[in-house]
């Protein structure tokens, strides 16, 4: 997939019928655009992409090694190297991949790798003063093949060590929930009754803190300086991961003493047992293909609501 900006002249005809001008407009740029990319680009097989001379092109490449043979402006690469024989003005980033630069190829960017390698043939490679190389060589291919075949994210596939993860989740979230149970009990307790008894109030609340949230990052990284931008952001993270944890408990013992509750009605519940119970369906539902995606949402935005909404008992009496 490659995007690439094209701006077009304007012209006045004011003799032509406005739906004609619009039909032409709308031929001639995708007629431009076709020959520009055939002239720019080319595709000897189903796995690479060749670039010429494309100076103002910004290259983007799903599943497919990219080779730069003159000019390009930037590229970014999913699931696949970026070979670079010619020049590059701008950065070149790869998730899955190796940044390979040939001995007389030029980078005038940043390099940034997730999952992959830089490797220049040069002792000196030929790179801007001042540019970074930022480079993760962990899981490369993993993150290959989940670039190239990302619908594995939603459904992802039945094996022994999928259900060796999903049992290491249950241990780990058991272990958290009885922590956090044990060192403030109250609080998990008076949580557990509010969400019992307002779970729409939930919802909605921990849903408008969530888009609020994620407008003031993205207004922050716009607008504020950079440094500001990132404390912001790690703020927010941070917030959002401790209300996701406290969220996730408050869920998995309500849950779980509901299902207590319906079999063994009568009985006293053990904290223990409902705990372990509730793990292993919260668990079991964000291992579920495609549903995961569903339960994620719903723990998200319940864990921001009963964290935003926390007050002391005497507030919630009148609920």
């Amino acid at each position: 997939m490659v995007l690439s900006n094209l701006y077009q002249t304007g012209f006045d005809f004011p003799q032509i019928a406005f739906q004609r001008l619009i039909l032409g407009i709308l031929v001639l740029t995708l007629f431009s655009f076709a020959v520009f990319s055939q002239t720019q680009l080319s595709q000897p097989d189903e796995k690479t992409l060749i670039v010429e001379n494309a100076p103002e092109m910004e290259v983007f490449a799903f599943g497919k090694t990219v080779i730069v043979k003159t000019n390009a402006k930037g590229v970014l690469a999913f699931g696949g190297d970026v070979i670079i024989e010619g020049k590059v003005t701008g950065d070149v980033a790869t998730i899955g991949g190796s940044v390979i630069q040939k001995e007389s190829a030029f980078i005038g960017g940043d390099v940034i790798i997730f999952g992959g390698k830089y490797q220049p043939e040069a002792n000196k490679p030929l790179r801007s003063e001042g540019k970074e190389t930022v480079m993760y060589a962990g899981y490369e291919d993993e993150l290959r093949d989940l670039m190239q075949n990302p619908t594995q994210i939603l459904a992802p596939s039945f094996s022994l060590s999928f259900l060796a993860q999903r049992i290491l989740s249950v241990l780990f979230w058991f272990i958290i929930s009885l922590a956090l149970t044990t060192i403030t009990p109250g609080a998990i307790s008076r949580a557990v009754t509010r969400f019992q008894l307002s779970r729409l109030k939930m919802f909605g609340v921990g849903g408008l803190v969530f888009v609020v949230t994620t407008l003031t990052v993205l207004f922050s990284l716009e607008f504020l300086p950079s440094f500001v931008s990132v404390v912001i952001g790690l703020m927010a993270f941070v917030l959002i991961m401790l209300a996701y944890v406290f969220g996730r408990v408050v869920l998995q013992a309500s849950v779980g003493k509901w299902v207590a509750k319906q079999f063994r009605p009568q009985a006293k519940q053990s904290e223990t047992s409902t705990l372990l119970i509730g793990t292993i369906i919260w668990t079991t539902l964000l291992s579920i293909p495609y549903l995961w995606t569903i339960a994620l949402f719903i723990l998200f935005t319940a864990s921001l609501g009963i964290v935003t909404t926390a007050r002391t008992n005497k507030d919630w009496q009148g609920v």
